[in-house]
């Protein structure tokens, strides 16, 4: 598997926590989590169960939810985010990984 595109795979891995801890205690599975580090969404069940699973995933290596979550939805609908001139989710993602 690759870095991922989040940059969160390196910060779970600073903070030592293994998937398989996080899979234990939020009972979804590593395949999920690792999609979820490799921005790979289209894995996911979708819907509802998507920002379940990155909510859950984001709490449990202390990362800011809301910003996984805006990645995500950047990612499901780019040209959304793009329209209304917000910041790109990811910019504000890897500013959040520099600043801890």
């Amino acid at each position: 598997m690759t870095e991922g595109i989040l940059g969160v795979r390196d910060w779970r891995q600073q903070r030592g926590i293994s998937l398989e801890t996080i899979a234990a205690s939020t009972k979804l599975s590593v395949r999920q989590l690792e999609a979820i580090e490799a921005g790979e969404f289209n894995r996911l069940p979708g819907g509802i169960y998507n920002t379940n699973y990155i909510r859950q995933y984001a709490r449990a290596i202390d990362f800011d939810e809301g910003d996984l979550l805006a990645f995500y939805q950047d990612s499901c609908n780019p040209q959304s985010s793009a329209s209304r001139g917000a910041t790109p989710a990811s910019s504000r993602i890897t500013g959040a990984l520099f600043q801890h």
